[in-house]
């Protein structure tokens, strides 16, 4: 039955490696469960919180399972340029998906992450890490057109029982000189996103959760419902989002299918089309340029 309501795709770069990556003004992102999507633009190729793992835990025993496997391993990834993580939760921050990455592409992958978090990375093994707070920038070498800005969200952090917000988090805002990205990471409603929208907006794209936000009264503060996903779509304003953060772990009280429908439902709300804001099953794509988008 899963395999009908929530099928996994082999992602196009599997068969086709040598397609990766986009020339110039093309965009190109595909979802890979959960908070893991991969973003082609300007000329790089970029992971969001890659989770490649059975179990968001410290433990692959006990914890939160996923319900529907990664569409691929990261051996079968193409070449990733940076990824940029949000903060340090398991379902977001997964070590063996980092030793992972690390193993496969060494020092030619460059690390974005929150303030705190630095001294744990490179106990992984990971040297080309830049650690961010908000509001600072970097860039890849060699592509220095391309600025990446930790920006705010409302969240916070812990990985074990005496380490609450050590680390910080938070959203990113990838800006191009063809493209701009939105990554909004986990986090609540707050004022933060129509800052970011006034400074780096219009975003091409934005990356928005819409899952795990039941009870509201236990959730609302750290996740968004479908509805304050809108709200952040408009804040930042951004052209498209893609719905993240949902189908893939079991980590709130909601039914598992009922985030795309409340989406749904609050695009119509807000006046909005499903294209503006779209769900992706896992392991698709979709390719953003002017008015030949396309899935794949």
């Amino acid at each position: 039955e899963l395999d009908k309501e929530l099928p996994v795709l082999k992602p196009y770069f599997i068969d086709d490696p040598e397609e990766a990556g986009v020339k110039e003004a093309g965009l190109r992102v595909t979802w890979l469960g959960h908070a893991t999507v991969m973003v082609e633009m300007d000329e790089l190729i970029l992971l969001t919180d890659p989770v490649f793992s059975a179990r968001a835990s410290p433990s692959q025993r006990v914890g939160p399972k996923r319900f529907r496997r990664p569409p691929c391993t990261v051996g079968e990834l193409p070449q990733i340029d940076a990824v940029l993580i949000s903060h340090n939760h398991y379902d977001h921050l997964d070590y063996s998906s980092v030793t992972a990455l690390n193993e496969r592409f060494g020092n030619e992958l460059r690390w974005f992450v929150p303030l705190g978090l630095l001294d744990w990375m490179q106990k992984c093994g990971c040297e080309n890490v830049i650690e961010l707070d908000w509001w600072e920038e970097n860039c890849v070498p060699g592509h220095d057109k391309v600025t990446f800005v930790f920006t705010p969200s409302q969240h916070w952090c812990k990985r074990t029982l005496t380490d609450d917000n050590r680390v910080l988090w938070g959203s990113w805002s990838v800006l191009g000189p063809w493209n701009r990205f939105f990554f909004a990471g986990d986090t609540g409603y707050c004022s933060a996103f129509e800052e970011i929208g006034k400074r780096f907006g219009p975003f091409d794209l934005a990356a928005i959760p819409i899952g795990a936000y039941e009870p509201r009264w236990f959730m609302k503060y750290q996740h968004v419902d479908p509805e304050e996903a809108v709200k952040i779509h408009i804040d930042v304003q951004t052209k498209r989002s893609v719905a993240i953060h949902w189908g893939t772990f079991a980590l709130a009280n909601e039914h598992y299918l009922e985030p795309p429908v409340k989406l749904s439902q609050a695009l119509e709300r807000y006046g909005l089309k499903t294209e503006d804001f779209f769900v992706l099953k896992h392991g698709e794509s979709r390719y953003l340029n002017g008015d030949d988008d396309n899935s794949e």
